[in-house]
């Protein structure tokens, strides 16, 4: 079946704002927000004399709009739960000019939201919002409404002059220190991560070649209606959960936006918790996991740094800034550890920044090299950007896990959309290396090959996954394959040694995919969060089978004729609105691994985003937004056994052993930006009963 193709993107250059106006909103490291939507101006003296460019009114109207629209995923209090905070210094600080002004920050309140319907409000309402976001970071109400003019906008400038007599309290250091040191003896050693126990489960998808199967078989299709719970683990947090969860010779391995935490699992007892207090602005709220090696546990974070922590105590070891919030970047991806090698890259495509993945030191965070997603001028690829308004460009970030054929030392990444999103025809040409399976030397960061599955993409279809790597027969030989699928709700199988495409299937609703988005508004499914999200796909070498499981949700684009490039926020080039979230659904298919023909599908009432994972006891475990844990035969997709969790589960679903004990864990609650909030993170973990 023929596809659509995605796209690159890159940035060239963007005129920064002017300094508008003499007033200044004093805000900063002695910022007062407000209880219930009342502003701390009062209490300020030099917000007092600031002049007032809405009414009471007006922000009051706007807290309504704000808590029915918006709340959700920026927090009851502005504080960013699912998205980033509205108020506070690092919001302030955010928004100071000459990088960004008053006016950018309306713009993109007007054409970015809400997510899932951008634009979609009254054009009063966002003004309303606006005042009300002004109120809360503590500027003065009075009896004029804020009408949007330039006259107003240029009186609203965020200066946070409190930095000039305190200490700046989210200054970023490049580089921190911790204590101690990890034992020179310390797993898992390169030949466990390489050649994983049955019992762990040592990286976001297994292993390195991705395959989300385990060789356990305790569990099988005769006796796994009879799992119970074994433990739960409540983290304690009221963020987005989106953790893959990792295990080691009996300790789980955890993470939250900012914490990183320690359990046994068997039992879910806590062994230690690490708090990450940011240093730089939360871009993305969200994390998606560790990467173990050497008794270091390492991770990113919302603000961009890479930690290193010392997997006995959870002690920070060290901490590096390697992403910029303020250009766009933010890590939500779990790493991968080969050797003294810590490899990830940036999220925020839609930010437009200037994409890369790399490698970092794992014993202190030092860049080793860096590939460019998207190249610089002069550098291969550059040619396939044409740019006929000399706009910014970019894009090409990757937010998803990575895959590794230790034997060839190939690294494969998943690289996603271009910007600005939508408005292929600000951007023509095929955008490399966006939405592409890139493959590198993991030693050096030297492109080795690629395949772009859908050049000069206008539909968000980021591709998000580079594995399994697997062998199977295709056509009497067998041959080293690797599976890739995205947001277009397509899987492709790829050979690895030859490159050429083996065969590709669509995963989920296709409909007007083959078409360009254009000024005139189209429905399309999937939309740009349907397809494969976080978590891929699983193979089976017993049933030569892959099961991956894919979003079944449509929407309605439409690009822009131009557009506005405000730096570090979303560059969308268009609208978009989705189909109302209760006509979301989500499928679970099994495919033939070797011709890729459906095998049995399993359909669900909602979204299908957390792990898949299949095992030699002929099961196919996952999790659905309904909160319910599932167990499948691998064989024919029967359903076995079904556990009610309470919220809906997007993070990973995994097994392993414990003293010779099977166990499943999956990550629920929590909920997402694009997928909706519930419940609190809290990890289910299942097993057979005691023997009596």
């Amino acid at each position: 079946m023929a596809h659509s193709v995605l796209p690159a993107a890159r940035t060239r250059g963007w005129s920064g704002w002017s300094a508008l106006g003499r007033y200044a909103l004093v805000l900063g490291a002695s910022l007062g927000i407000g209880v219930g939507g009342t502003s701390c101006a009062a209490a300020d003296p030099a917000a007092s004399s600031l002049p007032a460019v809405f009414s009471t009114d007006q922000a009051k109207r706007g807290r309504q709009i704000y808590s029915a629209s918006c709340a959700d995923c920026h927090g009851a209090e502005l504080e960013g739960v699912a998205a980033p905070a509205l108020a506070g210094p690092a919001f302030v600080r955010r928004w100071e000019p000459p990088e960004r002004s008053a006016s950018d920050l309306l713009y993109i309140l007007r054409t970015s939201m809400p997510k899932l319907a951008m634009g979609s409000l009254r054009p009063d309402d966002y003004l309303a919002v606006f005042a009300y976001l002004l109120q809360r970071n503590g500027w003065p109400s009075g009896s004029r409404r804020f009408d949007a003019s330039d006259t107003l906008l240029r009186l609203i400038r965020f200066d946070a002059h409190a930095a000039a007599t305190e200490p700046d309290p989210l200054a970023a250091p490049e580089f921190i220190r911790g204590e101690g040191t990890v034992p020179a003896d310390a797993g898992p050693i390169q030949a466990e991560l390489t050649n994983p126990d049955s019992a762990d489960w040592l990286y976001h998808t297994g292993n390195f070649f991705g395959t989300r199967y385990s060789r356990l078989s305790q569990l099988a299709p005769a006796n796994v209606g009879h799992l119970t719970v074994a433990c739960v683990f409540q983290v304690g947090s009221s963020g987005t959960f989106q953790t893959g969860p990792v295990v080691y010779r009996g300790v789980m391995y955890l993470t939250t936006v900012r914490e990183t935490v320690a359990i046994d699992a068997a039992t879910c007892r806590p062994r230690w918790r690490h708090t990450w207090q940011p240093r730089d602005y939360e871009l993305w709220p969200m994390n998606r996991g560790v990467a173990l090696a050497r008794g270091y546990v390492v991770r990113g974070t919302a603000d961009g740094y890479l930690l290193g922590l010392d997997a006995r105590d959870g002690e920070l070891l060290w901490a590096r800034h390697v992403a910029r919030p303020d250009v766009g970047e933010t890590i939500t991806m779990p790493p991968l550890v080969y050797d003294d090698l810590v490899v990830i890259g940036p999220a925020g495509g839609e930010n437009n920044i200037q994409g890369w993945i790399g490698a970092f030191r794992l014993a202190d965070g030092k860049p080793v090299w860096r590939f460019s997603t998207v190249p610089g001028p002069g550098e291969p690829g550059a040619e396939t950007w044409g740019n006929p308004m000399r706009l910014a460009q970019g894009g090409g970030a990757v937010w998803t896990p990575l895959a590794l054929d230790p034997a060839k030392q190939e690294l494969y990444v998943a690289v996603t959309n271009p910007a600005p999103d939508l408005a292929g025809h600000l951007r023509p040409g095929k955008n490399l290396y966006t939405n592409a399976l890139v493959a590198l030397d993991v030693r050096t960061g030297k492109l080795r090959w690629y395949d772009q599955l859908l050049p000069g993409d206008t539909h968000d279809w980021d591709l998000t996954q580079v594995s399994p790597l697997f062998r199977e027969t295709v056509g009497g030989h067998e041959r080293n394959l690797i599976a890739t699928s995205g947001k277009a709700g397509v899987l492709t199988v790829l050979d690895r040694d030859t490159h050429q495409r083996v065969y590709e299937v669509a995963i989920t609703t296709r409909m007007n995919a083959e078409k360009v988005v254009g000024t005139t508004p189209i429905r399309v499914c999937p939309g740009i969060h349907g397809g494969v999200e976080w978590n891929g796909p699983a193979h089976d070498p017993r049933t030569h089978s892959l099961y991956v499981a894919a979003v079944d949700w449509c929407g309605t684009y439409q690009a822009g004729t131009t557009t506005r490039f405000v730096p570090g926020t979303l560059y969308m080039g268009g609208t978009y609105t989705s189909d109302s979230a209760g006509q979301a659904r989500g499928w679970l298919t099994a495919l033939d691994a070797a011709r890729g023909t459906v095998r049995w599908r399993y359909r669900s009432p909602r979204p299908t985003v957390a792990g898949v994972t299949a095992t030699a006891g002929g099961l196919v475990f996952t999790g659905e937004l309904t909160g319910d844990f599932l167990a499948l035969d691998a064989e024919t997709g029967r359903e076995l056994y079904r556990f009610y969790t309470g919220s809906g589960i997007l993070g990973g679903v995994v097994t392993y052993a414990v003293n010779g004990k099977q166990y499943v864990a999956a990550a629920s609650g929590g909920g997402s930006y694009n997928f909706g909030r519930e419940g609190s993170p809290t990890v289910f973990v299942f097993s057979l009963p005691p023997r009596r």
